[in-house]
């Protein structure tokens, strides 16, 4: 590759992420948090008896325990963790 070439190619890559950054960063960033939403919630339904709200029959929470594990300890933090207004507008 001549210089041109490297000059060239680093000047498109550089027009492509300022276009994913105007374009598609704040939907990426919102379909993150949406999963991240869903997933939580997914937690909160198959093992909500942890924090005293049972929804599941324990049967069915114990079938999904070993792909909910790894995931526990943060969920517990999240929804244990103390909230104020500001929180709401972020």
């Amino acid at each position: 590759m001549t210089e041109d070439e490297k000059k060239k190619g680093e000047f498109l890559r550089g027009v492509k992420e300022f276009i994913y950054g105007i374009a598609a960063h704040d939907s990426a960033r919102f379909a993150l948090k949406t999963k991240a939403s869903m997933e939580h919630l997914f937690i909160l339904i198959t093992m909500g008896d942890m924090l005293g709200v049972p929804i599941l029959p324990p049967y069915y929470s114990l079938r999904l325990l070993p792909y909910v594990v790894p995931q526990i300890s943060t969920w517990k933090r999240r929804m244990l963790r103390e909230r104020d207004l500001t929180d709401a507008l972020a």
